[in-house]
């Protein structure tokens, strides 16, 4: 059985704008990644989006 490939994105803070996790997400899936986390510039949770690489 083949593994699928995982790239590595950035998520950036939509507030502030400061990158401040990356992580992995399979290749198959075209829509941009959002995520509500927490921003240590922001002091508070915030969404999250993909940028560019």
């Amino acid at each position: 059985m083949a593994k699928r490939k995982k790239s590595l994105i950035k998520l950036q803070c939509s507030e502030c704008k400061r990158i401040n996790y990356y992580t992995r997400k399979p290749r198959n899936i075209e829509k941009k990644l959002e995520l509500k986390k927490f921003c240590k510039w922001c002091r508070k949770h915030t969404i999250h989006k993909q940028i560019k690489r």
